[in-house]
């Protein structure tokens, strides 16, 4: 059984009214941090370390983390939404705004859709009008300090109106598309978009969804 056919074997939660609209259909709140990932935690040299903007752009470019760390720098306060149905309110991540990102290497797009890439071969699909709300963050710190490794660090994406897994961990790479393809999550039986107010959470079906995944996982 895969991820997507476990999560709608779930139980759903009910949303508590209180949230205001705030809290998004079927999921819960958490004060916790749970972590999940495919595969191991990748370990990094900062020396060795870029980050690649390739594909359909006026020019393709690869930086380095110092090249991230001397760019614009801000803070940014969000809700996070997972597919697993957990919520976390009032999250503040430090980095550089992917407005600013583009701006300060002179990037201009030429198409409407972009892969994320991260390690260690993990892809997401999303479209550059996501990317270009304004407060999409390539995040390297949570709560004023580094992220941790098994968060992404040294560098994650932060994509706070959509459902987290297009937060892309351990970000490494965008790959500017003319379609709008499947990353790996999607190919496997999850939501091209994933708005989570929508309950975007699967292609091809209506939600029957539901129960703690999240709970048996290791958080901060």
């Amino acid at each position: 059984m895969n991820k997507a056919d476990r999560i709608k074997k779930m139980k759903v939660p009910k949303v508590d009214p209180a949230h205001n609209g705030r809290l998004p259909t079927g999921q819960v709140l958490t004060e916790r941090f749970p972590i999940l990932h495919e595969g191991d935690v990748p370990e990094y040299n900062l020396d060795d370390w870029t980050l690649k903007v390739t594909g359909k752009v006026n020019k393709e470019i690869t930086v380095t983390y110092e090249d991230i760390m001397k760019m614009p720098q801000t803070d940014v306060t969000c809700d996070i939404h997972c597919v697993t149905r957990w919520s976390r309110f009032d999250n503040t991540f430090s980095g550089v705004l992917f407005e600013d990102f583009l701006k300060e290497l002179g990037i201009e797009p030429e198409s409407n859709y972009v892969m994320l890439h991260g390690d260690i071969g993990y892809t997401s699909n999303i479209e550059l009008k996501d990317l270009m709300e304004k407060d999409i963050l390539l995040a390297h710190s949570f709560e004023g300090k580094p992220l941790t490794k098994k968060h992404g660090w040294p560098l994650r994406l932060v994509v706070p109106h959509l459902y987290f897994w297009k937060s892309v961990k351990w970000l490494r790479g965008f790959e500017f598309m003319d379609e709008n393809a499947p990353g790996f999550w999607e190919d496997n039986g999850f939501h091209l978009r994933g708005d989570p107010f929508k309950e975007e959470r699967f292609s091809g079906e209506d939600l029957p969804i539901p129960e703690d995944e999240w709970e048996k996982k290791d958080y901060d």
